[in-house]
């Protein structure tokens, strides 16, 4: 990930536009228009070897012409001419280029070739490069038009990035024509080397930018996306599009997880798990758009309706029910200060109808009432146009209402119908940033916006528990079953192999062994007692009941010749298939279990994905399944098993008890780990996994296996904890801690160090008076993204409660070039001067060198004399901060690693 030089895209102090033109409607014509029409404040220099002028401009005949370097080049020319135009710009120091043409990888193998061209020539010199094949780069408060939009933006504080130009231009005339500006407007085409990865970042740390809106078409580096999306989305509102929801990977999945995991319902996952809202049609997108643009916030899913007319109240009951909402539930006091202001035929209840004739008065004062009620988490407020009533009148009386309540109010969206008499209303909102919408449908989805992106940021934020069991990992056994796998040339691990492994890692399963032969089959099956479960067992048969390959509640002396009538009916199916024996297992009997499938598919771009749902023989057809990625804790689980329509089952309903929900969500924590741990497994089944009030059993389970593309975590999409980083360290006073890379379930440790500091060290710490922490403060400081900073923590059990504590905590910063990195440490008061801060602080250091980082630098106040000394005595070198006379900085040349 990298912002480098992108400062010289949005912020350029010159502009060379290569392919200008004056031929009417060419692409060179229409962006020199834009460029000298857009108020740039600085030299725009237009490159045309044929022309004189450009736009009444002295125009060049080459790059080497140009008087000074330009910051940005806009490049229009032939797509064969533009690696060498970059090399030669790179040459002379210009640092950012927007390549509008086509005719690069989306042409084969030759563009492709052509393409790589273009970034072996930009690569020496660190110039950026948006495109090819875009539709341009626009920056209204800095003048910059650099693109063939049909007209010019707005200023605003939205930002839209999007791979289609068209998509570009919809949207800017839609927002023109309802007032609404843009920040930037970034068309990424080809995305050859500025990709989506590189604008959140660089759009998350711009002030100017309060949202950020993205139409992506396809992720190039998952593990960068992921990274940049989390960090964005924990600062502003991300809303995205994804166009594309066809589901090839399924077409070519041999496992029950392959086929329910298609590609949209991926990426459907990862910007679940960003923190980002999805919308699903360019409708919405401009939904979310005008809903944004009026920073409506709330706080909960409980909707208060007020209308005049009770049909349109129905229609935006059903489409709030049907898209998950809830009615608020008014209280009772409500109830009755809206008697005493409405008519006698009111509904007396929510959706509140006040009734075709209502005035702009009595919608003053019922909006006024339910903006007090604390079970309203939104209003909305409708209108229908009627003979009887003044629909200006009303929309007046709401916006009056609301700058007499101020900004501390509960948000309220509106929808007043029609067009003709609706037109001045909807102006009058417009003009006080109150968010309207044409129809029911549309006010209350953009409410569910507001729902679904506030959950999204509370995951985010949300502080997940200890896992409630400890489980023990034998991953020699697991490596056993799968490295027998690998040798012997099965891409499938036989039941009894996948099963052990599942039991490595701690997964209970129903006892199950192997035999050659019918008659090993009964001898087995009588050892086991009880009735019995018989499956084929082949490396080359993977849905077993598909071919009569199950044979389930036999009693002990029937397995023999069922064993052989199985033998014939697999064989007459599937003749060539390599047959190796039976499995005979016990049969589980748990009536009150739920069937379910735990599964995991390995993404082409994502990595490993975890699934969960409704298990069975049905599973593809009940279709009732999501997906989550890896590394899992028990709140993304849950949140997993949530969303599902099982869940509600697993809650208990009539004489069922309620499932065991923590070792549900522990199987799926375990599957994560189990995948993470296993680079060579690329699928996973274990369907059915029974699961009731006495725990989980997983009845059959398969894994894929092939050996592994990439080492180790690499292909994960989400940095894992780093386990490797963990060491004991023993102090002066022969005591030891645990160095750990700390975890999100720190949260109650951090809280617990810091009511062991005094205020003191405290304010050192964070330069003012602070007694504890916030839970936003805590869950940024312990949920971290491993791939772009770290904090070590040093664990011991407390010396007076003997229960597990956090004594210190260090941790850097990377900027998002992994160029520079801040550092803070905080040590409890009681561990001052005994060295834990400079261990921690070595520690520290020795990873910004492994990382690769070049400097490390923090602010430290001059009173501070003790970190001072430390710093000093690491090798920090101090000066001044300019600013503020009581601030040091301080910073520590980082030397190379070892061998480089």
């Amino acid at each position: 990930m990298t912002i480098r030089n992108l400062d010289r895209l949005f912020k350029p102090s010159s502009i060379a536009l290569i392919g200008a033109s004056r031929q009417p409607q060419s692409i060179g014509q229409v962006v020199a228009r834009n460029l000298f029409n857009a108020g740039f404040d600085g030299p725009i220099m237009p490159v045309n070897p044929h022309e004189r002028s450009i736009e009444g401009v002295l125009a060049y005949n080459s790059v080497a012409a140009l008087p000074l370097t330009p910051d940005l080049a806009v490049i229009a020319t032939p797509p064969q001419t533009i690696p060498g135009l970059i090399a030669e710009l790179g040459e002379r120091g210009t640092k950012a280029a927007v390549v509008i043409t086509a005719g690069f990888a989306e042409m084969g193998e030759d563009g492709r070739k052509l393409q790589q061209q273009v970034l072996d020539a930009a690569r020496p010199h660190l110039l950026r490069v948006v495109g090819p094949n875009c539709l341009g780069v626009m920056v209204p408060a800095r003048g910059v038009n650099a693109g063939f939009a049909h007209l010019p933006p707005l200023k605003g504080d939205i930002a839209l990035v999007a791979q289609s130009g068209a998509v570009v231009t919809s949207i800017l005339d839609w927002a023109n024509a309802r007032g609404i500006g843009f920040s930037h407007l970034v068309s990424l085409g080809g995305m050859a080397d500025v990709d989506f990865g590189d604008m959140l970042d660089y759009l998350a740390q711009d002030p100017n930018v309060r949202a950020i809106l993205l139409y992506v078409e396809a992720i190039t580096h998952a593990r960068k996306f992921m990274s940049a999306a989390r960090a964005a989305a924990r600062a502003k509102p991300v809303i995205v599009i994804k166009a594309g929801r066809s589901d090839e990977a399924a077409k070519a999945a041999s496992s029950h997880t392959g086929a329910l995991a298609g590609a949209d319902a991926v990426y459907d996952a990862a910007f679940r798990r960003a923190g980002m809202l999805r919308v699903s049609e360019l409708d919405e997108l401009f939904d979310a758009v005008e809903t944004l643009a009026t920073g409506v916030q709330i706080k909960g899913d409980r909707l208060a309706i007020l209308t005049n007319g009770g049909g349109i109240g129905v229609l935006a009951t059903d489409a709030l029910v049907g898209q998950g909402g809830r009615l608020a539930a008014l209280a009772p006091e409500t109830i009755e200060k809206l008697g005493r202001v409405l008519p006698p035929t009111w509904s007396h209840g929510n959706p509140v109808d006040i009734i075709g004739d209502a005035s702009g008065k009595r919608y003053a004062d019922a909006l006024g009432i339910l903006l007090e009620d604390p079970g309203c988490d939104a209003v909305l407020v409708m209108n229908c146009p009627t003979a009887v009533a003044d629909s200006v009148d009303a929309a007046d009386a709401v916006v009056s209402v609301l700058k007499a309540k101020g900004n501390k109010r509960t948000p309220v969206l509106t929808s007043w119908l029609g067009e003709t008499a609706a037109a001045e209303a909807r102006r009058q909102f417009a003009k006080q940033r109150i968010p309207d919408y044409h129809t029911p449908n549309q006010a209350v989805r953009a409410f569910m916006h507001l729902v679904r992106y506030r959950k999204n940021q509370e995951l985010l934020m949300e502080t997940p528990p200890s896992v409630p069991e400890q489980f023990d990992v034998d991953m020699a056994v697991a490596r056993r079953q799968i490295d027998e796998a690998l040798t012997t040339g099965c891409d499938w691990l036989s039941e009894y192999q996948a099963k052990e492994v599942l039991r490595a890692y701690g997964i209970p399963c129903v006892q199950t062994v192997t035999a050659a032969t019918p008659a090993e089959a009964e001898r087995a099956a009588r050892r086991l007692g009880g009735r019995i479960a018989l499956k084929i067992l082949s490396p080359d048969i993977t849905h077993k009941s598909d071919l009569g390959g199950v044979a389930l509640n036999l009693a002990p002396n029937q397995v023999w010749a069922e064993a052989e009538a199985m033998l014939e009916r697999v064989r007459s199916f599937m003749p060539t298939a390599r047959i190796e024996g039976f499995t005979v297992q016990e049969m589980a009997h748990r009536p009150d279990a739920h069937e379910l499938i735990v599964g995991m598919i390995d993404d082409v771009l994502f990595g490993p994905v975890i699934l969960f749902g409704a298990g069975g023989t049905g599973v593809e057809v009940v279709a009732d399944k999501e997906l989550g990625l890896p590394p899992l804790n028990m709140n993304l689980a849950r949140e997993m098993m949530s969303r599902t329509r099982i869940h509600r089952l697993l809650l208990g309903y009539r004489s069922r008890p309620k499932a065991d929900l923590d070792a549900i969500a522990l199987s799926l924590i375990k599957v994560s780990q189990l995948v993470t741990d296993f680079p060579e497994i690329v699928e996973l089944d274990i369907n059915p996994l029974f699961a009731d009030d006495k725990g989980v059993l997983a009845l059959d389970a398969r894994i894929k296996v092939a050996p592994p593309k990439m080492e180790g975590s690499r292909r994960l999409s989400i940095r894992p904890y780093p386990k490797k980083l963990e060491q004991t360290v023993r102090l002066r006073d022969g005591r030891e801690f645990l160095i750990r890379p700390i975890r999100p379930e720190d949260e109650p440790l951090i809280h617990d160090m810091v009511a062991h500091t005094s205020l003191e060290d405290l304010r050192l710490r964070f330069f003012a008076p602070m007694k504890r922490l916030s839970h936003q403060l805590a869950a940024r400081l312990t949920q971290i993204d491993y791939g772009r900073e770290m904090a070590l923590v040093a664990e011991r059990p407390d010396d007076e409660t003997g229960e597990p504590a956090i004594h210190g905590t260090v941790r850097i910063t990377a900027d998002p070039d992994n160029e520079r990195a801040e550092y803070a440490v905080l040590v409890r008061s009681d561990m001052k001067g005994k060295g834990l801060g400079y261990v921690m602080m070595t520690r520290i250091l020795d990873y910004a060198r492994m990382r690769g980082i070049k400097e490390v630098f923090g602010e430290v106040l001059r009173e501070n004399t003790t970190m001072l000394a430390m710093c000093r005595e690491l090798g920090f070198t101090q000066h001044d901060n300019p600013d503020d006379p009581g601030v040091m900085e301080v910073s520590y040349r980082v030397p190379k690693p070892a061998g480089e």
